[in-house]
């Protein structure tokens, strides 16, 4: 593939020339927010809905965002000066701009930048570990897609060096909230659960089109509190992101209050995933846009 082309504030240019300024507060204190979007076929999918997300978290950060009819013509600008991609992602990042070294903002205008990958299609099936580190509901960035990932970042690493593929976290009340970069969807006696937001998640895309998906179909879903005992009652799980869909969980394990790997459990794929899968799958297939 040749040399992938990035939009920085609006101008398309070579990844090797794309860049940013280091006193940029997105590089000194993270004071930015991002969406994450698949990309299929050359196309990047539910972008109205990722604008709103974009705009509503910049607003809840106090970032004057780029317009949506901006930022939806800097993403077709980059997906048209590089080669169609499959499957990948396309991120589009705003931050607050130049700033000082602190985290006093300057009152410079934001930057935006859009890039994007070829990315491999995820394995059928997942695994993912329940760890010990909470998810604070009480945060002012609940709700908000903002870039000050790094407690992201060390959770994924720990499961990862637990031999798992998502970290799992509840918040300070011991519920069940969500992953590093996923939602997390239960089932029991029939019935899809996943956590509500007052655990602090951040609601996704693909959360809620799996959620509407759900209530077309006539399935009960319910929002409500999972303990890490209630755990061992489920019959299926899944993990929702925008680039996993619906991924199934087939092991799903449980950290001690150390971080060490207590016990695991082997679930199967279900019919209610199978049956959500399908219709992720249909909605993919036939509206790039929903």
């Amino acid at each position: 593939m040749s040399e992938l082309q990035y939009s920085v504030n609006g101008v398309v240019m070579p990844a090797a020339e794309a860049h940013v300024s280091v006193l940029d507060h997105g590089f000194t204190v993270a004071d930015g927010v991002f969406e994450t979007l698949l990309i299929s076929n050359g196309a990047a999918f539910a972008l109205d809905r990722h604008l709103v997300r974009l705009a509503n978290s910049a607003r809840g950060l106090g970032i004057d965002c780029p317009s949506a009819e901006m930022v939806a013509e800097a993403v077709r600008l980059t997906l048209s000066a590089n080669a169609t991609i499959d499957h990948g992602r396309l991120r589009i990042t705003v931050t607050s701009g130049n700033g000082p070294l602190g985290s006093d903002r300057g009152g410079a205008q934001p930057t935006l930048v859009v890039t994007l990958a070829q990315t491999p299609r995820w394995p059928e099936t997942t695994s993912a570990v329940l760890i010990p580190w909470i998810k604070n509901e009480r945060s002012p960035l609940v709700g908000l897609k903002t870039t000050s990932y790094a407690e992201n970042v060390m959770a994924l690493e720990l499961a990862h060096n637990l031999g798992f593929s998502e970290a799992l976290m509840c918040d300070s009340q011991g519920r069940l909230s969500e992953g590093t970069g996923s939602n997390i969807f239960l089932v029991r006696d029939d019935e899809l659960i996943t956590p509500d937001v007052h655990t602090g998640l951040l609601k996704g895309i693909t959360r809620d089109l799996v959620t509407e998906c759900a209530q077309t179909l006539g399935l009960k879903v319910s929002f409500d509190d999972t303990t890490s005992s209630q755990l061992a009652t489920i019959s299926e799980a899944f993990l929702t992101s925008s680039t996993r869909n619906v991924h199934p969980i087939t092991e799903l394990g449980i950290c001690d209050d150390s971080g060490k790997l207590e016990k695991t459990q082997t679930l199967q794929v279900g019919p209610i995933t199978g049956q959500l899968a399908s219709a992720l799958q249909n909605i993919l297939a036939t509206d790039m846009n929903p």
